[in-house]
């Protein structure tokens, strides 16, 4: 039996194995896990992680379901489903497309306005306590390749 790479039974293969996707999941997950717990205790339990889809890609004035399904690399079907959760609570409303009669635009409402404003808020605290947590410049590094690597790839959607 080789004792040389043992495997924590613990961990799957690609975390065994510091791949890529591994390296930005884990923190992606705690990322996400703690900002959606503060918010639904401060009083949004109908928010789940899954509707940052749309608090991420909305635009200011306004998306179509189809090109927030694009942006978010998700099916039409399951990107009108978040929006009607979102509806339905009271974050979103669908409105006349002013370009398309025809077509809906979601915007969100000033509800929906003060939950993508407290997402951001939280996401930048635990961003924040992580960089002190790392160091500054090691933190400010990965935050630039990071940003180098996000700008060169096109979307997925």
């Amino acid at each position: 039996m080789c004792q040389d790479n043992p495997v924590d039974s613990k961990k799957n293969v690609t975390e065994t194995h510091y791949t890529l996707g591994a390296l930005l999941r884990r923190p992606y997950d705690a990322l996400a896990a703690e900002v959606y717990q503060g918010i639904e205790d401060s009083g949004h339990p109908a928010i789940r992680p899954a509707h940052g889809r749309v608090f991420r890609h909305i635009l200011p004035s306004g998306s179509r379901a189809v090109d927030l399904a694009r942006a978010a690399g998700m099916t039409k079907q399951s990107m009108a489903a978040l929006v009607e959760d979102l509806d339905k609570a009271g974050y979103v409303a669908l409105v006349p497309d002013p370009s398309d009669g025809r077509a809906k635009l979601v915007q969100l409402t000033a509800e929906g306005e003060k939950v993508q404003a407290e997402i951001i808020r939280r996401s930048a605290e635990v961003e924040s306590r992580w960089a002190s947590e790392l160091g500054e410049e090691q933190w400010q590094s990965m935050r630039e390749a990071l940003r180098l690597l996000f700008d060169h790839l096109e979307p997925t959607g």
